[in-house]
This record gives C-alpha cells, structure tokens and sequence, in this order.
C-alpha cells in the first residue's frame, strides 16, 4: 500500500486537481458565471465589479514573486497547505459582498494575495521536482488541469447558483477548493525522498552555468523581452476580456443561462487542444507564424460573438477564443527558451508570466466599463480585435532564434550531473 500512494504520478493527480480549482477557473472564468447575479442584485454597475477583479490579479501578480521565495525556502507541500485554506476561505467571503466599494476590493484583494498558490507556478515546482526524464510528460498532464477547470468549473457555479443562490454559489466553490484541492495535496503532494530546497537552488544555478543563454539582467534590457511581454500582456486582455463576459453577453440576448454556461465550459476543452496543438506546432514551424496563427484565431472568435448571431455561433467564438488562450503559455514558455536561452530560464518566464498573469482583470474591468456606458459589448470588442492585429505585428518584427533547438537532444539532468562532477 505505501508503496502504491508513493508513486510519484500521484504528485502529478494531486497538481491536476489543484488546478482545477485554481486561480483562473475560480477568479476568472467562475467569475464571469457570477457577473450577472451579483451586479443585478447589488445594483452595481459591470466595469465597477470588474475592476475588483483588476485589483485581484494586479496582487496575484505581486504575490508570485514573493510566492517562488517562499517554495525555495520552506518547500511546496509547507506553503499548500495552509495556502490552499486561505484560498477556501477567500472564495467562501465572496459570499458577504455588499455595493460598498471598500468591502469589494478588500474581498477580491484577499484573494488575490491568497490565490498565487493557485496559479501554475507551485505545481510545475512540485513536478519538475519528481521528474526529470519525461517531465515534460508530466507537467503537460498536470497543466491539463487547467483546462479541466475551466470546463467543469463555470459549470458547477450555474449549478450552484441555480441551486442556493449566488452567495451560497461563492460558499460553494471554497468548499469545492478544500475537497477537490486541499485534501489531495494534503495526502499526496510532497517533496522527494532527502529533498533540500536550498541545497538544490545551489545545484540548479551551478548547473545553470554551463547552459547557454542570457543573464536575466541582459534580457530584461532586450527589446525582445519587452515586445514579448507587451504582446502577451494585450492578447489576454482581449482574449480574456471576451471569455468572461460571455455568460452575461449571451443571457443579454436571451440565451438560457445553462445553455451559455456550457458555451463558456466549451473553451475549457479549446483551451486543452489549444495547448496540445501549438506545442506541436512550435516543434515544427517557425514560432512567430505559429504565434500569429493562434491570435488570428481568436480574433475570428471575438468577431462571432460581437455579430450578435444566434444558433451555434456563439459556441463557435468561444471555442475559438478558448484555443488562443490555450496557446499563450506554451508560446511564451518556447519563445523564452528560444530567444533567451536556458542560462536562466526559470527568472525570465517567472517574471513575463507573473506580469501576463496581472492582463487577466484588465480585460473584465474594460469589458464591463464598455457595456455600462454603450450598454453593448461590440466598441469593446472591436478594440480587442484592434489589439491582437498589434499583437500579430510585434511577432512579424522578431528574427531567426538565437538559441535553436541543439541538433543532437540533450537528456534532462545531464547538466546538473556534470555540475555536480
């Protein structure tokens, strides 16, 4: 039996169900299902309740750099724990919302501090931690849970508010974070056998060395990172500043409510073959046309849901905005490697997620801003599609890779066995 529960894939079924209910199923696309209830009954306006959302993800975006300290200090498992409790407790809160502004930013800022755990970052950490050979295997799979929360998670909201109400919705969603969450990784996230955090952050960047590849100081001064950082920043805005108004857009129109639900659940699934597809993709054609192809598809997207076209072409825009949200992580991930190198990594895609990952209340708070002063979507629509025609020529400007693939594969951990040597 122990030997059973200490297969380390449990570490990576205890990731996958983290994500699940991670900090974009719950603060982003949940809350998309929750706009339209909470606004009508507060007799608050849209962009005022998305603005929350701003504050929320501007924190998160801070409390991730503190977040990766906090990993290399005390380990994974040590900062779940109680992390993932403050995240139940945070989602729990939502349900004493009232129209006093203060009230709203504090809750939505609470969050925010406490959700950094539910981003990506501690489950790759965990991961990577167990695997090398046929990690990236496994951090696909783990990453899969994504995906999975943005499928199931709108939905279970519906059902909740259906069911209890909107503030027994938010009641809800902590508990669904204590189980689905905190007790699989209470159980079965942990660190390896004689694992010493600060021992290995000495083996990594000594291992590092023989990498090549920029400094992250030298590449924070490149144009390269900045126009890569500038163009992901904007494609989530426009991406996800559709994706979380598309519940109330939709029921705007007359479309029931579970019915527009299961059209937002749809780009959870886009989102997985998003991500699968552009990884292919990037192994085989040159990354800014493959990039390109995949903001081009989103802004189709972006226009079927401002047509105002009934039937199933909603579902159809939201597919296609799902798999250009898909593809932003693997895109920064390889373009990262490819025009920094791998010298150090890890600090210049920390530092261009955590700033990507503040775009996800951008584009709610301009969203619901538009529709309280048009009492449309469409102007604010056509923005975002004028932002990812930006977004596709900053790609167009980038040259051949400084660091392409090496020609023979190198086997993960051969670096640090010769660090180590």
């Amino acid at each position: 039996m122990g030997k059973f529960f200490g297969n380390r894939w449990w570490v990576v079924f205890a990731s996958v169900c983290g994500l699940l209910v991670g900090s974009g199923a719950i603060n982003v696309f949940a809350f998309g299902v929750f706009l339209k209830p909470v606004t009508e009954e507060l007799g608050i306006g849209r962009g005022y309740f998305g603005s929350a959302l701003g504050i929320n993800s501007l924190l998160t975006t801070f409390a991730c750099f503190v977040l990766g300290w906090l990993l290399d200090r005390y380990g994974t498992r040590r900062v779940m724990i109680p992390g993932l409790i403050l995240c139940a407790i945070s989602t729990a809160l939502y349900s004493t919302i009232s129209p006093d502004p203060a009230r709203i930013y504090l809750l939505f800022g609470f969050a925010g501090l406490a959700y950094c755990v539910q981003s990506p970052i501690p489950y790759a950490n965990s991961v990577s931690q167990w695997f090398d050979r046929g990690r990236g295997l496994a951090l696909g799979v783990a990453m899969a849970g994504v995906g999975l929360g943005v499928a199931i998670v709108p939905k279970l909201s519906g059902w909740l508010i259906a069911t209890y109400g909107w503030r027994g919705g938010y009641i809800g969603l902590g508990i669904a974070v204590m189980v689905i969450a905190w007790l699989p990784v209470a159980v079965f996230l942990r660190e390896p056998p004689g694992y010493k955090p600060q021992e290995r952050r000495a083996a990594e960047r000594a291992a590092a060395n023989l990498l090549p590849g920029m400094s992250a100081r030298e590449a924070f001064k490149t144009w390269h990172f900045w126009s890569f950082t500038i163009a992901f920043f904007i494609a989530i805005v426009a991406i996800n500043g559709t994706l979380t108004q598309i519940v109330a857009l939709l029921t705007d129109r007359g479309i029931p409510a579970p019915q527009a639900i299961g059209y937002l659940s749809t780009a959870g699934l886009a989102l997985i073959v998003g991500r699968l597809f552009a990884g292919w993709c990037l192994d085989r054609f040159w990354g800014p046309y493959v990039a390109i192809c995949f903001f081009v598809i989103p802004m189709a997207g972006i226009a079927l849901l401002a047509s105002g076209a009934g039937g199933s072409v909603p579902m159809y825009g939201a597919i296609l905005c799902g798999l250009g949200v898909g593809a932003e992580v693997d895109l920064m991930a390889f373009f990262t490697s490819r025009y920094f190198g791998m010298r150090s990594y890890a600090k210049i895609y920390g530092v261009m997620f955590a700033l990507f990952a503040g775009a996800n209340g951008v584009g709610p708070s301009l969203s619901g801003a538009s529709f309280d002063h048009f009492h449309s979507y469409f102007q604010i629509f056509m923005v975002y599609e004028v932002l990812l025609v930006i977004t596709c020529g900053m790609f167009l400007r980038l040259g051949p890779y400084p660091y392409p693939a090496p020609k023979q594969e190198v086997v993960p951990g051969e670096f640090g066995k010769a660090a180590a040597e």
